[in-house]
């Protein structure tokens, strides 16, 4: 147990997802007394198992990316993550499977990735490692600059160094315009975009940018924790344990307690009745679900709850009773030829595509553990839009979970070459936005929080801290610097950092004004003007 330090506090922290526990751990380790209150019965939040009858599943993610991150979260409460977790490489990436039964497997090994390139496009390994060194220079940059700092203040953001680090993200195209520049395969085009997925976001809308998701694969590859994506947070809650944190589950939070004549949060109400004190409250619940249904009612909270938000989707776990032959452990379906339309039914028509394209993970591949010998754990992936679509009125989720499921069988049937593939399921659970957001609070069921354009990240995005009442923090998808686990353990990291400056300055008083839309204009048109005076223009 951590020794308490003169001036520690008492902290709770609302949810044991990824961010809480990641979070708990650091400050448990710095001496604060540390609490954390989980409405559930597990750890993990989205980032958790499931289990029946022998077969085990990642509910939700299931792709180590970015290990530096995870590395450094063990790192900083004095551990080294490889004594805790066992990896294995996924090699190939994927296998990304195109409508006419063609196929590609993208792999860290750049000479068999150019095999595969040049297959589909005579000429293309050029356009190859241009597009690489594209994602390396966003990756280095965003991790950089964006994801290890906080933007607390609009001069954090508003200045010419930033406007020309902008330019360098190609902020303002997206990434499929960007991998156009690379490639003239739709094929090759469509097989290095599908990644905008991870963060819930269509190519078409996707800023450039986030090609550095493709990069951290191609260049650090696709790993796997023997005994299920969930096991890394199990290891931080006990390193988190072990420096004192305790962790109450089945214990949901009603209401953060409020005092308006200090402007501080005193604590929170749980469900039963309960009032549990605090010096300082932390939110790792859904940032939008919390501002609507925890705190009192605002303007901002309203408008956070109509802005884009990340697409939701049909989790289908299947236990079946022998091993799937033609599948690696993580396959890509990709729609036809109405592979645009296939996004543009997901965020603006707010439905189900009539084709869909779909994720398949079988983590029995590479970890025997996850299902009876002999036969495959599986979990399809299958995006659709989330409740809270303007349109969200005229849809049956019902009927759509049914036409997704019908669609994956289908397609499977048709490239595995597999008869009466239905009959070989024998264990079956699902997730749709319903669920998800019944299960973890989500708004709207949307799986991946707030969506991630231009005027919904850095300083434009939700902030880590509450902009009236100095001592509520938030961490998780929706707040700074965005969704995904490793990009949430950046965000942990930021807001211990920024917890422990206020102890250190014994001062946790804010004086920023919070977002409203003439601040918001005021900062649109500071950004426009930087990224012009940054591209050369002389006014």
């Amino acid at each position: 147990m951590s020794p308490q330090i003169p001036g520690s506090k008492k902290i709770i922290i609302i949810g044991a997802g990824v961010g809480g526990v990641a979070l708990a751990s650091r400050l448990s380790k710095a001496g604060h007394h540390v609490t954390v209150l989980e409405k559930n019965s597990f750890v993990g939040g989205r980032c958790s198992l499931i289990h029946h009858e022998g077969y085990r599943f990642d509910q939700g993610p299931s792709l180590w990316l970015m290990p530096k991150v995870f590395e450094e979260a063990f790192e900083d409460v004095g551990e080294n993550v490889y004594d805790h977790v066992e990896l294995r490489k996924c090699d190939p990436n994927y296998i990304v499977h195109f409508h006419d039964g063609d196929r590609i497997r993208l792999s860290t090994d750049l000479i068999k990735l150019k095999d595969e390139c040049e297959r589909i496009e005579p000429g293309s390994f050029e356009g190859l490692l241009g597009f690489i060194q594209e994602g390396r220079t966003h990756y280095d940059l965003s991790v950089g600059a964006v994801l290890s700092r906080n933007f607390e203040k609009l001069t954090d953001l508003i200045n010419p160094g930033n406007a020309h680090m902008a330019l360098k993200l190609h902020v303002l195209t997206n990434c499929w315009g960007r991998i156009s520049k690379y490639f003239k395969s739709e094929k090759l085009r469509r097989a290095f975009t599908f990644q905008t997925m991870y963060m819930g976001m269509s190519p078409y809308d996707a800023p450039g940018t986030y090609n550095l998701l493709q990069y951290t694969e191609l260049a650090e590859g696709i790993w796997y924790p023997i005994g299920g994506f969930n096991i890394f947070i199990q290891k931080l809650e006990t390193i988190a344990k072990n420096f004192g944190a305790t962790f109450l589950y089945d214990s949901p939070v009603s209401q953060i307690n409020l005092d308006p004549t200090t402007n501080m949060a005193t604590g929170v109400t749980l469900e039963n009745g309960t009032t549990m004190d605090a010096d300082v409250v932390v939110c790792n619940a859904d940032l939008v679900t919390a501002y609507n249904k925890l705190l009192p009612p605002t303007n901002y909270a309203k408008r956070l709850g109509k802005e884009p938000h990340t697409s939701s989707t049909f989790s289908f776990y299947w236990g079946m009773d022998r091993i799937v032959e033609g599948l690696d452990p993580h396959n890509v379906f990709l729609a036809g030829q109405d592979y645009r339309s296939s996004f543009d039914d997901i965020f603006k028509h707010g439905t189900l595509p009539e084709e869909p394209s779909f994720y398949l993970h079988v983590p029995s591949r590479v970890d025997p553990s996850a299902a009876p010998a002999g036969k495959d754990s599986i979990t399809i992936l299958v995006p659709v839009a989330s409740m809270n679509h303007k349109s969200d009125a005229s849809r049956d989720f019902d009927l759509l979970r049914q036409r997704a499921r019908a669609a994956v069988i289908e397609v499977l049937e048709r490239h595995l070459g597999i008869k009466d593939f239905e009959k070989m399921i024998v264990v079956e659970d699902v997730n749709g936005p319903p669920q998800w957001e019944k299960k973890f609070n989500l708004w709207g069921g949307s799986a991946l929080g707030l969506s991630h354009n231009v005027m919904q990240v850095t300083y434009f995005r939700p902030s880590t801290r509450h902009s009236t009442y100095g001592n509520l923090f938030f961490v998780g998808a929706s707040t700074h610097p965005g969704t995904g686990v490793p990009i949430v353990l950046k965000g942990a990291k930021i807001v211990a950092d920024q917890i422990q400056k206020c102890v250190d300055a014994d001062n946790f008083k804010v004086s920023a004004l919070p977002m409203d839309l003439p601040t918001l204009l005021v900062a649109v048109l500071a950004v426009v003007a930087a990224v012009v005076y940054a591209s050369g223009f002389k006014f």
